[in-house]
């Protein structure tokens, strides 16, 4: 049986540059960007590691603040809310939604599988005009738990009715392949620019610079 394919959303399939300007504007450099998000997913791990659950958007948001104090920086409340909907309204990477079509039209189940609120996912993917293509949208919010630690992989097989085997998780994110190949799924990784894989971690068999160019091998190993 064909694995369900489960994405991940922000920067696998959503394109982060457009925060940019918000970084831009608050420090006088867009590359902060990278150094913000990088904290937010350290942030993030300490909460799994610590057993404290915290929603992801409030762990960005304190992200945001550390990255500011290093720098002398308080940043105001509304640009923080500027970063916050922004988050919520971020376009797709320009192949996307052409690879997410061709492997739906191949017969996959596709589902979406997030760190971020159900709300805020919904809200991501119908504004980039994806929702439509998945079957389910799951937030590791539903079980206080982020990735990767191994309860959203566990309830996104459940909910979608298959085992963890069953699961192909595809995403640009060294440390979600590896939480969701420790936890029994496959994995396809998307090495978008600066994206690597890490090699103490489960290496997965399918991996592209794109969705364009991981879908045919999606659906070559999976038929």
């Amino acid at each position: 049986m064909a694995r369900v394919l489960v994405f991940d959303v922000n920067e696998t399939l959503l394109d982060l540059k457009a925060l940019d300007p918000h970084f831009e504007r608050i420090f006088g450099d867009r590359t902060v960007r990278g150094l913000w998000f990088n904290q937010f997913i350290q942030s993030a791990l300490v909460t799994i590691v610590t057993d404290a659950y915290t929603p992801f958007g409030q762990i960005g948001m304190a992200a945001l603040d550390m990255v500011a104090a290093r720098r002398g920086i308080i940043v105001k409340t509304e640009d923080k809310q500027s970063i916050a909907q922004t988050l919520s309204h971020l376009p797709p990477h320009a192949e996307v939604k052409e690879g997410l079509q061709r492997l739906k039209d191949a017969g996959m189940r596709l589902a979406a599988l997030t760190n971020s609120t159900l709300q805020v996912a919904e809200t991501q993917l119908t504004h980039a005009g994806l929702r439509d293509l998945f079957e389910q949208v799951f937030s590791a919010d539903e079980v206080k738990r982020l990735k990767p630690a191994p309860e959203p992989y566990q309830m996104t097989a459940e909910r979608m009715g298959v085992s963890i085997q069953q699961v192909r998780l595809v995403a640009a994110h060294a440390w979600d392949i590896a939480g969701a190949m420790r936890t029994g799924c496959a994995g396809t990784f998307i090495a978008r620019p600066g994206a690597v894989l890490d090699p103490l971690s489960p290496s997965p068999d399918i991996i592209g610079a794109d969705l364009r160019e991981v879908t045919e091998q999606i659906i070559q190993v999976e038929r």
